[in-house]
């Protein structure tokens, strides 16, 4: 037996982490961080939408290359941002300057006083984790849900003459 899985917090990272892993995606540390990327980047583009403060809606270029930082989320990313969780001591200020770093190197400086603004951490916390949970349900739950109907159909047709 391996020692990792006697380390797990439950069965569900020990011995069944094979069988979960497409869920990672949407409940692991990192899908968290990413969902957390993704909520503030959403917000920020839509203050500037609607114009708020200084701020006006931005071209599509600027937009792609918002959205970019969460489409193109890495564990390399994953792991910045714990680095400055190290520092910070906290999770979502650490997202707030990573992506604060992501708009220095993308020329959009001017614009770092609006990222997390009028936002509380839990407003951050309580919009990506409902998120993931969406998502999860789209694009894992109902699928295998279908399968499973689909399957159980022809379980039924087959044995429709069958009683008990």
């Amino acid at each position: 037996m391996r020692e990792k899985k006697l380390d797990a917090i439950s069965p569900i990272d020990g011995r069944y982490k094979d069988k979960v892993h497409s869920i990672s995606k949407y409940f692991s540390e990192k899908a968290l961080i990413y969902y957390r990327l993704k909520v503030e980047i959403e917000y920020f583009l839509f203050l500037c939408k609607n114009r708020i403060g200084k701020l006006k809606p931005l071209n599509s270029k600027k937009t792609n290359i918002l959205r970019s930082i969460y489409n193109n989320f890495s564990m390399k990313d994953a792991i910045e941002i714990k680095k400055i969780e190290e520092k910070t001591n906290h999770d979502v200020k650490a997202v707030e300057y990573f992506i604060k770093k992501k708009f220095d190197q993308n020329k959009l400086s001017d614009y770092k006083e609006f990222i997390h603004f009028g936002l509380t951490s839990q407003d951050i916390n309580n919009t990506a984790i409902p998120l993931s949970i969406k998502e999860f349900i789209s694009n894992i739950y109902i699928p295998e849900l279908d399968k499973l109907i689909k399957h159980l159909d022809k379980i039924s047709v087959k044995y429709k003459d069958v009683t008990i």
